[in-house]
């Protein structure tokens, strides 16, 4: 298998709800037939420092997808091909090359904290500046930017919960046999 570990509870202190495991996501379909989280190590050490960033906040990672194989790619970008929201599957996705996560915050119920949106809201809503979302919405998404980017990744301006490890083409687009996962089947 390739330098990617699995993020799964109770080693790492995260909820994980993959969004392209079941059909509650912007293609309306699941994607992965065994959903599993994975990262490259190096992103995994970054969300090891988030996760204690948001613990002493009182808070915890709810991961929506992380490590997506090329083949699951080209599926979002044969669904919807553009460019501001899904990676094009030549270039390679930073969720291809098991750098890159998606991530909101939840309480210590288990309770996600009001973005002002959904995680893969695919509209101006889902930016970082989007404009009519609360003050207090644009102050959790100022928390988990401020969360993210102290342990160590880079963000995206467009998807309020997407961040990645900074130049991403360092490293391998991977397919789920190269990576040795099993999520497609």
């Amino acid at each position: 298998m390739a330098a990617l570990v699995e993020i799964s509870p109770p080693e790492w202190d995260v909820e994980v709800d993959l969004a392209y495991g079941h059909d509650d996501n912007f293609m309306g379909q699941a994607i992965y037939a065994r959903p599993r989280c994975f990262l490259h190590l190096d992103a995994a050490a970054c969300l090891t420092l988030a996760i204690g960033y948001a613990g002493e906040q009182g808070l915890r990672l709810k991961i929506t997808d992380a490590f997506r194989p090329s083949e699951a790619q080209w599926a979002l970008w044969n669904h919807t091909p553009d460019t501001t929201y899904v990676a094009d599957p030549r270039g390679g996705s930073p969720h291809s090359r098991g750098v890159a996560v998606d991530v909101t915050l939840i309480d210590a119920n288990g309770v996600e904290c009001d973005m002002g949106g959904p995680v893969d809201d695919l509209t101006q809503n889902g930016h970082h500046d989007a404009k009519g979302i609360s003050p207090a919405q644009r102050a959790n998404r100022f928390l988990l930017l401020g969360i993210m980017t102290a342990a160590g990744f880079d963000w995206y301006v467009n998807e309020w919960w997407h961040y990645q490890l900074f130049v991403p083409r360092r490293y391998p687009v991977l397919t789920d046999r190269a990576a040795g996962t099993g999520m497609m089947g």
